[in-house]
């Protein structure tokens, strides 16, 4: 497969539909118009659906059986501890550096000042569980359950187990092992084959969106959308190229060309679980993280490292707060980060998810969970970007821990780019 033109169609795919759409939204009847109905609603729509979820039917599997790989491979528990404590300690600090810079940028920006707006309709969210109620559901007590259900953290748990398992039961763990690669091969050609038809599935999802929505829903919001932009673009260019050029000891720049295709793709579905086969892939072939270490970081990372969706939530509340008219004070701030970042932790990665978040943030510094109306109209938009911002931060997690556990291969990371 050629990977330099698999990633030239992804982003013509994205090009084409970002421009058709736009122009079917603005010539188009948005409600029972022929094109709109059959066309954007019904065909691209079901094309884009389709694709996303070829994808979602390959993430528990692939979280499976690439993580008790990947377990059983480790010499020793002590080597899972510390790739364990070094990963969630990056994925909270990360996204404590995300929520602060959105605050401090925000603060200085002030998006929400002079707007005075009032919820236009209620958002009603579901309940966010309890910190203790999180920590409490990473066990499984059924994983066929956890699985059909598709609960990331239970699967990550049992998987463990499981591979360490293997690693400790001799002959009969050596057979279970060489069966699981087996299936990691598969599952693995199972993704290229998918990857061939992305452009397809990219182009069908940009149109429906555009078709859709336009940018008429920017325009009121204009200054909050902006801001958000550009802490996402601080965040990505900013830390991420400081872990991988200072700790990590690697060159940003081949990095990113590198981790182009999946950047893409996140951008058009919205979704780092619908991302994870594409994440895990290129980190392994592309940027040269080693199995024994990605298949924990990655899908761990698109379970809870948030740092897109941290970012938001700190823009969301400093907006709301003007708008409002309320001052939430610097102990305000500080709880903000403080929920923002162990938010993450119990954030699913699915389209949307920041929403509800949001809404246990808002409720901890006293604001009204109202709010969220104002800025619900731009967050489709805002959800791709932060995604794409998401599945690079596991990606430069993963090469920062690979580095420190000598589980990288240079020679895959500076081999020549397509």
């Amino acid at each position: 497969m050629d990977r330099g033109k698999l990633t030239r169609n992804i982003l013509l795919g994205m090009t084409f539909g970002f421009v058709l759409g736009s122009v079917v939204h603005m010539i188009a009847p948005a409600d029972d118009g022929m094109t709109m109905v059959y066309f954007i609603n019904g065909l691209f729509d079901i094309g884009g659906k389709m694709f996303i979820a070829s994808l979602k039917l390959l993430v528990v599997p692939l979280v499976f059986v690439s993580l008790v790989c990947g377990a059983s491979n480790l010499s020793d528990g002590s080597s899972m501890g510390r790739i364990g404590i070094k990963t969630l300690g990056l994925y909270l600090i990360t996204t404590a550096i995300a929520v602060s810079l959105a605050l401090i940028v925000a603060t200085t920006i002030n998006p929400g000042e002079g707007i005075n707006l009032a919820a236009q309709s209620e958002f009603v969210a579901k309940d966010s569980p309890s910190i203790k109620q999180v920590l409490i559901n990473i066990v499984p007590t059924n994983p066929i359950k956890a699985m059909a259900e598709g609960n990331m953290l239970q699967v990550i748990v049992f998987a463990i187990l499981v591979g360490v398992a293997i690693n400790k039961c001799g002959e009969p763990g050596q057979r279970v092992r060489a069966t699981l690669n087996d299936w990691n091969a598969v599952i693995m050609r199972l993704i290229m084959m998918l990857m061939m038809v992305a452009p397809i599935g990219v182009f069908c999802l940009m149109v429906t969106l555009f078709a859709n929505m336009g940018f008429s829903a920017i325009a009121d919001l204009l200054k909050y959308f902006l801001t958000v932009v550009l802490v996402l673009l601080l965040h990505f260019s900013g830390t991420f190229s400081l872990l991988i050029r200072f700790v990590a000891n690697l060159n940003p720049i081949i990095f990113y060309k590198k981790f182009a295709p999946v950047m893409a793709y996140a951008f058009s579905m919205a979704s780092s679980n619908a991302t994870l086969p594409i994440t895990l892939q290129n980190v392994e072939k592309r940027i040269g993280v080693k199995n024994e270490v990605a298949s924990f970081t990655v899908p761990l990372g698109a379970t809870i490292n948030m740092d897109g969706t941290a970012i938001m939530q700190g823009v969301a509340t400093v907006f709301i707060s003007q708008a409002y008219n309320i001052d939430i004070s610097m102990t305000g701030y500080l709880m903000v980060v403080l929920t923002a970042t162990l938010a993450s932790i119990g954030a699913a990665g699915v389209p949307g998810v920041g929403l509800i978040t949001l809404a246990m943030v808002l409720t901890q510094v006293g604001l009204p969970v109202e709010g969220i109306a104002l800025i619900i109209g731009v967050d489709r938009l805002l959800d791709m970007l932060r995604t794409a911002v998401n599945v690079t931060g596991d990606a430069a997690v993963s090469t920062v821990v690979a580095r420190s556990e000598n589980q990288f291969d240079e020679a895959v990371f500076n081999a020549e780019v397509d």
